[in-house]
């Protein structure tokens, strides 16, 4: 009887992987936390501070894209650099906010309703599905893995600018309700 030998995934691969699903996972254990800390008044500021983020991370993500097709490797590194630790930060807002705010419910009514709804949920459901395509674009554009960055990216930038605008435009959206 023949045995069933799997090949063993690369390390960073594993390592990717369970950080694509630790990352949201834990977000959606810190929101799902009822009990608010208090973290002082200065949180209150964070949404808007989330949008400047998602808005800077998309001229990053855009800039990053036009350096490449101009061949400017260097500068291309830089801005996407840039525009993953401008990922970091908006985390650690987003988790400093909703730990320590109630949600803001959503005040408007008839058309834009569903329209502001359905740019939620697809933010939401697609910024914990670009995790994992932003982490190997980035690993294997560091690594010099070209032709991988290469398909990696073909998803991440898309999805990534998706969620980057997406995030603005909800922020926008939903900014005349804050308390």
């Amino acid at each position: 009887m023949a045995t069933l030998v799997l090949a063993k995934k690369p390390k960073y691969e594993r390592i990717i992987n369970i950080l694509a699903i630790v990352i949201p996972l834990a977000v959606a254990v810190l929101l799902g936390i009822r009990q608010k800390v208090d973290l002082g008044a200065w949180t209150k500021v964070l949404p808007h501070v989330i949008g400047v983020i998602n808005s800077l991370t998309a001229v990053l993500l855009i800039a990053g894209y036009v350096f490449v097709k101009q061949g400017k490797v260097a500068a291309h590194r830089q801005t996407m650099t840039g525009a993953f630790l401008l990922g970091a930060v908006f985390l650690v807002c987003y988790i400093l906010y909703h730990v320590s705010n109630e949600s803001t419910p959503y005040g408007g009514q008839g058309f834009i309703r569903p329209v502001y709804y359905f740019l939620l949920i697809s933010h939401i459901t697609l910024s914990i599905v670009v995790v994992w395509f932003v982490l190997r674009a980035v690993y294997f554009g560091y690594t010099n893995q070209i032709t991988a960055h290469r398909k990696a990216t073909k998803w991440a930038l898309p999805i990534w600018l998706y969620v980057s605008i997406s995030g603005v435009v909800v922020y926008l959206m939903i900014s005349p309700y804050y308390s």
